[in-house]
Formats: structure tokens, sequence, C-alpha cells
């Protein structure tokens, strides 16, 4: 499992010019199952995903789809994590 901390790199002016395709791509992950879930983070000088994928090379090729990605426009910092502890409706993401 898979933290990914994007901070913007760029004026939310252009964030917003691309925003429209960074939230197409979201929904196909999500729907291909790669993404739990996603937000902006507060202040809006970035967002969070948590992510799910085989292997952090692979997470870098699903995100390197990402609008903002192509276009520059945000930092990916990753973090790697193992779940061992959940609450009861993410259970099938635990790992002993």
């Amino acid at each position: 499992m898979f933290i990914v901390n994007l901070t913007y790199q760029c004026e939310l002016s252009e964030i917003d010019q691309h925003l429209a395709a960074h939230i197409q791509y979201l929904e196909k992950c999500y729907q291909l199952g790669y993404f739990l879930m996603s937000g902006p983070k507060g202040p809006r000088n970035g967002g969070v995903i948590v992510a799910t994928a085989p292997t952090k090379a692979q997470l870098m090729d699903i995100l390197s789809e990402d609008p903002f990605y192509q276009h520059r426009l945000a930092r990916y910092d990753i973090i790697e994590f193992v779940a061992t502890k959940t609450a009861p409706a993410l259970a099938q993401y635990q790992q002993c």
C-alpha cells in the first residue's frame, strides 16, 4: 500500500486549468482499483492519494498518467507501508 503526497509546484490558477482532466484520471484509477481514497490537502497546496499497486515501479507508471504529473504541476512523494491494522471496513487491505 502507498501514500502519495502531492505538492503543487505552480500557482493554483494553473492547477485549476488541469483539474477536470485530473479528476477524470482519478476516476479511471478508482475504476481500475488502484486508488482507495484521495483529496486535497488543507491548506490547498497539494493532495493525498492512498493507493494499491503490486510495486512502487508500477505505481509510478500509474501516476505518470496524471495530468498534474505530465504537466509538471506537482511533486509526488511516495511512502510505501504495510497495513498491519485496519478499521473493519478496510480489513481486506490488512497484511499480517
